[in-house]
């Protein structure tokens, strides 16, 4: 379960906070002598009445405001290891604080998998004090996950209490077969027991997940029951935002949402008015929910996608709302997940959702709004063909290449990944070239091939990549008709095509950007010879593409 150190702010500054309050007291107690503060002292008709106080309860309230000089010197003085293994018990240690269970049981669960995972790495290491130190500690906390769920969370089932007696059992055997490890120094007899402590610590984690599993698929089922029973606009609004966030810790938590009605709770919501303002946040974690198989199965079965449809096409629907609706559309579309290609319930609906988010573009009044709509379209022009026919009739070309030029719709690579694969599957229909050559597209597209990014993150790099790569594919694409042609060759596109090919730094050392680009020279250069010189030809047009790519792949950046 994917839960990062984030979740933890607590169990990281824990210490801190703590050295800073002592630290607090110790200032405060300097303000009268003998370590009283000046609120605690008693005025002359109030001593009577302190001196009948318990002990006790006097020795409690004292205990508030006494300090020890040298524990205050040890936590300030305390150095800080640099050893990976300190700094895992400095942010380990720090359990977490008391709360919903849901969130104790994540936050417990992503210390006992991180423990694993480290208990894993010092064995194969073969250092076995760490081996033991740490499975004495995972004990503990697998103990604590144990009680803390127990404590705030309702009646434990047969089923958990079984498997949190094995967990537990598993646990006392890894810490005491690791303890016998220590005192072992043959080391024939030391591989023998190493495998017996990997089997135990393998049935340790699968039994952690099982119990894991189950008690967070009754922590869903009861967040799904309170959507489902819920006419609270208020109490609906917590429990989708408390669903959303589990939806946000992997796949796993969301086939165990989708499984357990997680789907068909949330399209309840989004069918009924008196829930208007809470569609964008069920949507959002129908989305989110979407990315695993069941969750689209679920989708079909209570005739989401029409849902979906009625969504868009209502005007009346906030933007925000229909936005939310267009990011379920584009992530039950994608190309990238197998299962999402047999949605047959998606195509008696197409051409509204197309319209719809057609004119949702046009309209778009933010990025992120355009970028949301443009996306769905270009992952259903993957889903069927007819798709494109679609967007031709709707104009949708002269829609998208106006959105270029407003830098309020278009202004990332992501975006423009959008657009041009939508170009770029379009293209195949004859048609499509006049229609590109008459809004200008032909400038936009060479445009497109110089796409540069502008932070240097990795995901943005990739983008700029897959907008040069799709940009050279379009108009290889497009270059069959001579009219476009020619058109590339008056913009000098053939120049910018032979620099990606020979400059590596121009593509980021792009394979995929170098195929498309030589495919691209290629065709231009079968129109109009004319625009390469002698030595261009030779290398990257008269021999086969393999060798071409071979040549440009091994280049230096000097040529000199």
């Amino acid at each position: 379960m994917p839960i990062t150190e984030s979740h933890f702010p607590d169990a990281i500054e824990g210490p801190n906070r703590c050295g800073q309050a002592l630290l607090q007291i110790g200032i405060n107690m300097m303000a009268l002598p003998g370590g009283r503060h000046l609120d605690s002292m008693p005025l002359p008709g109030q001593r009577l009445h302190l001196m009948q106080v318990d002990s006790v309860q006097r020795w409690m309230e004292d205990l508030k405001l006494m300090t020890e000089c040298e524990c205050m010197c040890v936590l300030q003085a305390k150095p800080i290891s640099l050893e990976e293994d300190a700094q895992g018990d400095l942010i380990l240690a720090g359990g977490p604080s008391l709360g919903d269970p849901l969130q104790l049981l994540l936050k417990r669960g992503w210390v006992i998998s991180t423990e694993l995972r480290r208990i894993g790495q010092k064995l194969a290491q073969d250092r076995w004090a760490r081996v033991h130190s740490m499975s004495v500690r995972l004990t503990c906390h697998a103990r604590s996950m144990v009680s803390e769920y127990s404590t705030g969370s309702r009646s434990s089932s047969q089923e958990m209490g079984q498997i949190e007696k094995l967990l537990m059992e598993k646990c006392s055997e890894l810490s005491a077969v690791t303890e016998r490890c220590l005192q072992v120094e043959n080391e024939h007899v030391l591989k023998s027991m190493k495998a017996c402590v990997s089997d135990t610590l393998s049935t340790l984690g699968q039994h952690f997940s099982q119990l894991l599993e189950l008690a967070l698929t009754r922590e869903v089922q009861a967040l799904v029951r309170k959507i489902d029973a819920s006419d609270n606009i208020y109490t609906t609004e917590s429990t989708t935002g408390n669903l959303f966030s589990l939806t946000q810790e992997g796949a796993a938590l969301c086939r165990i949402i989708a499984k357990e009605g997680g789907v068909v709770a949330l399209f309840k919501v989004c069918r009924q008015d008196s829930f208007r303002c809470l569609y964008p946040q069920a949507l959002r974690t129908l989305a989110s929910i979407c990315c695993v198989e069941e969750g689209v199965h679920q989708l079909e079965k209570v005739d989401g996608v029409l849902c979906l449809a009625d969504i868009l096409t209502d005007d009346s629907h906030s933007e925000a709302t229909r936005a939310e609706a267009a990011a379920v559309v584009a992530q039950v579309t994608s190309p990238h997940l197998p299962f999402t290609q047999h949605l047959s319930s998606f195509l008696e609906s197409m051409e509204e959702i197309v319209t719809a988010l057609v004119k949702l573009c046009q309209e778009a009044s933010s990025g992120e709004v355009f970028l949301l709509a443009s996306a769905a379209l270009a992952n259903i022009t993957f889903f069927d063909t007819m798709a494109c026919e679609m967007l031709l009739q709707l104009n949708a070309i002269r829609v998208l290449l106006e959105a270029c030029s407003d830098k309020q719709r278009v202004d990332t690579p992501y975006t423009r990944d959008q657009i041009v694969t939508i170009l770029a599957n379009m293209s195949v229909l004859e048609q499509c070239a006049s229609d590109i050559i008459q809004e200008n597209g032909v400038q936009l597209i060479m445009g497109m091939l110089s796409e540069k990014p502008r932070s240097g993150t990795p995901a943005e790099v990739a983008a700029c990549e897959r907008v040069q790569q799709k940009a050279a594919v379009t108009l290889a694409r497009l270059s069959r008709d001579p009219e476009v042609a020619r058109e590339a060759v008056r913009l000098s596109c053939m120049s910018r095509l032979i620099e990606l090919c020979r400059s590596p730094s121009e593509r980021n050392s792009s394979d995929a950007v170098l195929v498309a680009c030589l495919a691209a020279l290629r065709r231009l250069a079968g129109v109009c010879p004319e625009g390469l010189q002698d030595s261009d030809f030779q290398q990257l047009v008269q021999p086969r593409l393999v060798d071409s790519f071979l040549l440009c792949s091994n280049m230096e950046e000097s040529f000199v």
